[in-house]
């Protein structure tokens, strides 16, 4: 008995460090994992930052483009109201240039109805005297002076007119031409800008998942702790359970012992006052002695029961959305308990993003750890962190929180400590059966 108890802790031990070491190199992955997402964190963090610059920098780009913009198209319009202001001018001279156009018509018309040079010469020899005669021909000189001016002065309208119109419309074309470019150049910035804005949002996204990623290391760390915490107490409380079964068992052996060996004794004496009184009499015969009192049974029990009532509606293994780690037990109503399905110590009793309110068991059971999961409970779990249960304790109801669809149980049963790729997790059908 002695070596069996000395085989019994010393397995104890090494279950446990075994079990507790496996758990500190998952923390340290875990925190190796962490160390890397605040790396990727802060990367992201300085993407962003410069993204923002950037982006900061095309909004100041696009705001000067859309004041030269503005002060192009005030220039177009100037331009175009200059326009019209030449418009007006070229009219006039247009005018002019046909009124100079007919005035020079009837000229030559009088010249080739008069003979042309024939009428110069008439006027000269028509003269009264020679004063007239110089009268007349200072007279044609003007009239030929006021027509070569006529005629260059028509020249240069001609040639204004022309000038006007192709400065204007070359300074047009010059600030549609810019006009357009700058739209483009706009048009550019814009679309560098919603990249950049697209950009930031996914920078924005990969951030949320990182610190998501954190907060889901940060809550595993937390659980490995408390599972290190829980294991402790559980193997000191089921060597404890254990300690004081013996000593029930011990008693109950000792008091059948002492009450057959009372038994014997009885037995013995009443054998030998029979025989005495036989040995007068001679004639009866000995007693047969009572058979001994059979011991108390002791009581019997399953490691493992049924955590609630229901029917399971999916069990462990692959399915459709992936690996599915546990079974689900599912019925109808507001007031589903969900126990304890082995005596145990609470590692952690809160809410989880994915499983809702959630419990999770350590179990010390014939030298081997055990681990359940109690997921999607409706309410606060009514256990707490470190508490020591019986099979069969109450630990909620049946729910729909977390990641559910559905009112159920997710109950999941690992063989081991709890770990992140959950490699410990087993069906738990055959431990209920």
């Amino acid at each position: 008995m002695a070596t069996l108890s000395l085989s019994l802790a010393f397995s104890t031990y090494t279950v446990s460090a075994e079990t507790l070491s496996s758990i500190k190199e998952k923390k340290e992955q875990n925190r190796s994992e962490q160390g890397k997402k605040q790396s990727e964190l802060k990367k992201n963090q300085n993407q962003q930052e410069h993204m923002v610059k950037q982006i900061e920098e095309l909004e100041s780009s696009i705001d000067i483009t859309l004041k030269e913009i503005g002060n192009k198209k005030e220039s177009i319009q100037g331009t175009k109201a200059s326009i019209e202001k030449l418009k007006k001018e070229i009219e006039v001279l247009e005018k002019r240039i046909q009124e100079r156009d007919e005035l020079l018509k009837d000229r030559v018309r009088s010249m080739y109805e008069s003979g042309g040079a024939i009428n110069y010469l008439d006027v000269l020899l028509g003269a009264k005297d020679f004063g007239d005669f110089l009268d007349r021909v200072f007279a044609l000189n003007v009239i030929a002076e006021q027509d070569k001016a006529i005629l260059e002065e028509h020249k240069r309208d001609k040639l204004a007119v022309e000038k006007k119109k192709g400065e204007v419309e070359s300074e047009l074309a010059s600030l549609n031409q810019d006009l357009k470019e700058l739209e483009g150049l706009n048009q550019k910035l814009s679309d560098q800008k919603k990249q950049k804005n697209a950009l930031l949002s996914q920078l924005e996204a990969e951030e949320e998942e990182i610190h998501d990623h954190i907060m889901q290391l940060d809550e595993k760390n937390e659980l490995l702790s408390a599972q290190e915490v829980a294991i402790k107490a559980e193997i000191a409380r089921a060597k404890k359970e254990e300690e004081e079964r013996k000593k029930r068992e011990a008693a109950a052996r000792a008091a059948a012992e002492a009450a057959a060996a009372k038994a014997k004794a009885e037995a013995e004496a009443r054998a030998k006052s029979s025989s005495s009184s036989g040995s007068s009499s001679g004639s009866s015969k000995p007693s047969t002695p009572p058979p001994a009192p059979a011991p108390a049974p002791t009581p019997v029990y399953r490691d493992f029961i049924f955590p609630t009532q229901g029917i399971i509606t999916s069990n462990f293994g692959y399915r459709s959305s992936g690996m599915h780690y546990g079974m689900d037990i599912a019925k109808g109503g507001s007031t589903v308990p969900i126990v304890a399905a082995a005596s145990g110590t609470v590692a952690r009793a809160y809410y989880s993003s994915s499983y809702g309110n959630v419990v999770y068991l350590n179990h010390y059971i014939n030298g081997q750890l055990y681990t359940t999961i109690y997921a999607h409970m409706r309410t606060a779990p009514a256990v707490s962190q470190g508490q020591s249960v019986s099979q069969g304790t109450f630990l909620g109801y049946q729910g729909n929180t977390g990641a559910s669809r559905g009112q159920h149980l997710h109950f999941e049963l690992h063989k081991g400590p709890w770990n992140v790729s959950k490699s410990n997790a087993v069906d738990p059908r055959p431990y209920l059966q």
